[in-house]
């Protein structure tokens, strides 16, 4: 693969993103999360008090990073976030988790009831799949049960192998699977 090239993870908060991430970036390829690519900016808000967190106006963002990513001749980059896969990517891979897991996790990370719900759902519906516009290659990673290692394993795998298509119809449908137990 020749020129720069990135790549996004995104999903739902508390799939695994940043462990994964790290984990790459250990394994020698560049890191940066898109909240640190919007302070660089300027492009993130004051914390919503409703929330706790800080909107990032992704488009503006994305102004920013065309020009300067395009300068970049080498090297693959992971893009850490939830909202990678809205800045100009080369490829996205969205970690996904079971609902019910993923609550348990944002419990234990202390978010609120409402920021909790709002998550689950955004994961039990598709999460960045309900985003995509199409023309980037992509792919997902249960990490549910899912050893970190080796969600990492498939992804490098995924990357070296030009982003083919792991499988066919491999998306995971958390409602389907619901009405199936």
């Amino acid at each position: 693969m020749e020129g720069g090239f990135r790549v996004a993870i995104t999903g739902t908060p508390g799939v695994g993103k940043t462990s994964v991430s790290r984990i790459l970036e250990g394994r020698g390829f560049t890191l940066v999360s898109v909240e640190d690519l919007a302070e660089e900016y300027g492009c993130i808000g004051e914390v919503d008090p409703k929330d706790g967190a800080r909107p990032i106006d992704t488009e503006k963002l994305g102004l920013f990073l065309t020009g300067e990513w395009a300068k970049t001749e080498e090297g693959i980059g992971i893009v850490d976030g939830h909202l990678s896969h809205n800045l100009p990517v080369d490829a996205v891979v969205v970690l996904r988790c079971s609902p019910d897991v993923l609550r348990r996790r944002l419990t234990e990370r202390g978010y609120s009831e409402g920021k909790i719900n709002s998550n689950y759902e955004w994961e039990l519906l598709g999460g960045p799949w309900n985003e995509f516009g199409g023309g980037l290659p992509w792919t997902e990673f249960d990490t549910t049960v899912n050893e970190i290692g080796s969600v990492v394993d498939n992804i490098q795998s995924w990357i070296s192998d030009g982003f083919k298509p792991m499988s066919i119809g491999s998306t995971i449908d958390w409602v389907a699977q619901m009405g199936e137990s």
